[in-house]
C-alpha cells in the first residue's frame, strides 16, 4: 500500500511540475477556416499534450499580425504571404514561413474567377478572352489572387489593362455581383458560394487549376520563437500538424464530407464568422498538406509577380523568408501522415 501511494505521489507530482512549467505560446489568427488546424490542436489538446500553454489571439486580418510578430509579442502567427509580408520583412521583420496552413490542391481552390449569372446568359461571356472591359472585384493588390487573376487574364489574351479592378472587402463581393457594380470577381470562400447559390454568379476556373497547389496562407514563426533553443518550436509544429491532419480528414469530394466532417464544423463555428453549420457543408473548404509541406515553388511565382508589378520596397528572395527545420524535425517523430 505505501508503494503504492508512494508510487501514485511521483506520478502526481510530475504531472503537476509538467503543468506549472508549460511553456506560453501566444498565436495570433484571423478566425478563418484556414486556422483550423490551429483550432482543432488546441481543441483537442495536442499542444498541452505537447507541454504547451497557447494562447490564440484574434486579429482582424494576417497584416495586423506583422507589428507583434516583429516585436515578439506574438510567438507564432498565420497570413498569406502577400506583397506586404516581404516589405515588411525586407524592412527588417524576420518572420519565418514554416509550414503550409491553406492552399489550393486538386478540388479546393481557395479563390475563384465567378462572373456574374446574367452575363453568361446573355452570352456577353463565354470564353476568358471576353474578360475583355469587365469590371473585376478584387480585395487587395499584392495578394495571391491577383497572380492568379492575371494568369487567369494571360490564358484568354487580355491584359490588366484591358480590365477595371475594384478593391474591396471580401464580404462586399456579393452584393457588388449582385447590385450589378462589378461582372466579376476572384472570390474566396464563402462569398464565392454564396453569390452562385443566390443565383449571382456562376464560377468560371479556381486556382486550384490556374496554379495546382497554389500557397495561399502560411504558418509564420517570429524570429525570436524561431530563434529559441527550448524545443517549444518543434512541440508546437508537432501538435499543428496533428491538428492539420485532422482537419484533412474532415475534407471529401471539394467540401467538408470527411470522417472527420461534423467534429471540424462543430470546432469551426465557435471562433469563425460562420455560424451556420449547412453553410459550412456547402462551402469549398481550404486544401492543406497533411504533413505541412511549403510549396516554394509556388510563392516564388506570387513573389516575381509583386517585384513585376513594382510592389516590393526592398531586397528580398523567397529563400530568405522560408525556415522548413522545426516542420522536417516534427515529421521525423511522428512521421509522414497516411
Amino acid at each position: 500500500m505505501r508503494a503504492a501511494i508512494l508510487f501514485a505521489s511521483v506520478v502526481l507530482t510530475a504531472v503537476l511540475g509538467a503543468a506549472s512549467h508549460a511553456a506560453d505560446v501566444k498565436v495570433g489568427v484571423a478566425n478563418a477556416v484556414s486556422d483550423a488546424g490551429l483550432f482543432i490542436a488546441r481543441e483537442k489538446g495536442y499542444f498541452r499534450q505537447e507541454g504547451l500553454n497557447v494562447e490564440i489571439i484574434a486579429f482582424a486580418s494576417g497584416a495586423n499580425m506583422v507589428a507583434p510578430l516583429g516585436a515578439g509579442q506574438l510567438d507564432v502567427g498565420g497570413g498569406s504571404a502577400a506583397a506586404s509580408f516581404y516589405n515588411a520583412y525586407a524592412r527588417g521583420i524576420k518572420m519565418k514561413i514554416v509550414a503550409d496552413k491553406a492552399s489550393s490542391t486538386p478540388g479546393y481552390p481557395v479563390n475563384r474567377l465567378v462572373v456574374r449569372s446574367d452575363l453568361v446568359k446573355s452570352g456577353r461571356f463565354k470564353t476568358l478572352a471576353d474578360l475583355k472591359g469587365m469590371k473585376v472585384a478584387m480585395n487587395a493588390p499584392g495578394v495571391a489572387a491577383q497572380v492568379t487573376l492575371d494568369l487567369i487574364l494571360r490564358k484568354g489574351g487580355v491584359t490588366r489593362a484591358e480590365i477595371e479592378t475594384f478593391n474591396m472587402s471580401m464580404p462586399d463581393y456579393v452584393a457588388a455581383l449582385r447590385n450589378k457594380a462589378v461582372d466579376a470577381s476572384m472570390a474566396t470562400e464563402p462569398f464565392g458560394s454564396l453569390s452562385i447559390r443566390d443565383g449571382e454568379a456562376v464560377a468560371i476556373v479556381g486556382d486550384d487549376e490556374i496554379v495546382p497547389g497554389h500557397q495561399i496562407a502560411n504558418l509564420l514563426y517570429s524570429e525570436k520563437f524561431a530563434s529559441g533553443t527550448s524545443g517549444d518550436a518543434v512541440r508546437f509544429m508537432k501538435a499543428y500538424l496533428r491538428g492539420l491532419r485532422f482537419y484533412a480528414g474532415a475534407l471529401a469530394n471539394g467540401r467538408f464530407a470527411g470522417p472527420n466532417a461534423d467534429e471540424v464544423i462543430a470546432i469551426l463555428m465557435a471562433p469563425t464568422p460562420i455560424k451556420d453549420r449547412e453553410l459550412l457543408r456547402g462551402i469549398i473548404p481550404s486544401g492543406v498538406d497533411p504533413d505541412g509541406k511549403i510549396n516554394a515553388e509556388s510563392l516564388k511565382l506570387d513573389l516575381d509577380n509583386y517585384k513585376e508589378a513594382g510592389l516590393i520596397d526592398g531586397k528580398v528572395e523567397i529563400g530568405d523568408v522560408i525556415d522548413t527545420r522545426f516542420l522536417d524535425q516534427a515529421l521525423k517523430e511522428l512521421g509522414p501522415a497516411k
